[in-house]
């Protein structure tokens, strides 16, 4: 009877060293995560769910007139001397070529003086080389003579073309210079005359002062008032709704009540880097002169529709390694960190072109979630 217990008693020594031996069964392995994916089980944290602005069947700009490119002009003497006459006051209308005003130009009694001893050295000149010509056919003037002679003609007609295009500078009419010598009228005094046509809408000149060309500051500034420009600035992302030609509505606070109607006439080839912005120009009928050049105005485009803008607040925005990203909620206690593309930010708002869709919940303070998800994680590793 004790043989069976002592191999009773060997199975189960057997047994017993089998099961302590044995390895652990291998743990069951997690679903793999993504690094930008991150589990928190935090209650507190605050999220907000992603709606576009609603659509605008308008794009409106802050504007500003003034005057048309080609529509006016600041005009400066182009000589010196005293003003002996000033011809027109400020406000007046005045026609192409009318004369602004007269000085006493010193400088074209000059070169007049110049001119005339010039038509007398060139008629010496060519008529010594006639001379010696004749001479020299007849074999009684050396070749190195008549060399000497076509070159003093050659030299006296350069000074004399100089002189002449020397009055032609100083405004003296080509017609005057044309004339015989004694039927020309020229004289010192210089009428300073209106390239365009239009209204003096700026005069810093009085009779006896003396002006010239040293001077920044014009003289005259004439514009043409029945036609004017309003310049814009627009995003980026809003100028490909915007053509040459397309129509405008601008509005003054002068005349809340009133629309002006503007043409789009020129596209900036420029973006400011400052602001991201592109300048626009628009023509605008002034015939009735209500709108005054450096006016505020808002300008807003008709037919153009603003594609729905996400805006967010500026503190659910993070900045790293310089990109800006944010948090999203993907579903109970999980969320993605997500890289996005930024149209404009404002002192307490973002706007978002792209990485983010309506619809979704962001977290409107990630830097927390990333604090609790490193807590969580020290936790793990403890």
């Amino acid at each position: 009877m004790k043989r069976p217990v002592r191999y009773l008693s060997a199975i189960l020594l057997c047994v017993t060293v089998v099961a302590c031996t044995r390895p652990d069964p291998p743990a069951p392995s997690a679903k793999p995560q993504s690094p930008s994916v991150v589990t928190n089980s935090q209650p507190d944290i605050q999220t907000m769910r992603i709606d576009a602005s609603p659509s605008q069947p308008a794009l409106t700009l802050s504007a500003r007139v003034t005057y048309a490119e080609d529509g006016y002009s600041k005009i400066s003497s182009p000589l010196q001397g005293p003003v002996l006459d000033v011809r027109v006051k400020l406000g007046q209308a005045i026609k192409a070529g009318d004369v602004l005003m007269v000085i006493d130009a010193a400088d074209i009694a000059r070169a007049y003086a110049a001119y005339v001893e010039e038509i007398s050295e060139l008629g010496l000149a060519e008529r010594n080389y006639e001379l010696t010509k004749d001479l020299y056919d007849a074999q009684a003037m050396s070749r190195k003579d008549l060399e000497h002679a076509e070159n003093d003609l050659n030299r006296e007609r350069a000074e004399f073309k100089q002189a002449k295009e020397r009055l032609l500078s100083l405004r003296v009419p080509a017609a005057e210079l044309s004339k015989p010598l004694a039927q020309q009228q020229i004289t010192s005094r210089f009428e300073l005359r209106s390239p365009l046509t239009g209204t003096v809408v700026e005069r810093n000149v009085t009779p006896g002062q003396i002006v010239g060309t040293a001077s920044d500051q014009p003289l005259f500034t004439v514009a043409n008032l029945d036609r004017l420009q309003v310049v814009a600035d627009v995003y980026e992302h809003d100028l490909s709704g915007i053509q040459v030609g397309a129509l405008a509505a601008m509005t003054v606070e002068a005349y809340p009540a009133a629309e002006f109607p503007a043409k789009i006439a020129v596209i900036g080839d420029v973006v400011d880097p400052a602001t991201r912005t592109i300048k626009i120009r628009a023509t605008v009928s002034n015939q009735d002169r209500r709108l005054k050049p450096e006016m505020f105005a808002r300008l807003t485009i008709a037919g153009h529709t603003m594609r729905p803008k996400i805006i967010i607040p500026k503190q659910a925005v993070l900045e790293r390694s310089g990109k800006q990203w944010i948090v999203v909620e993907l579903g109970p206690s999980r969320f993605e960190e997500r890289a996005v593309t930024i149209d404009s930010v404002t002192d307490n708002q973002v706007t978002i072109r792209a990485g983010v869709a309506t619809g979704e919940r962001i977290v409107l303070s990630p830097s927390s979630l990333h604090h609790l998800a490193a807590d969580d994680t020290s936790a793990g590793g403890a």
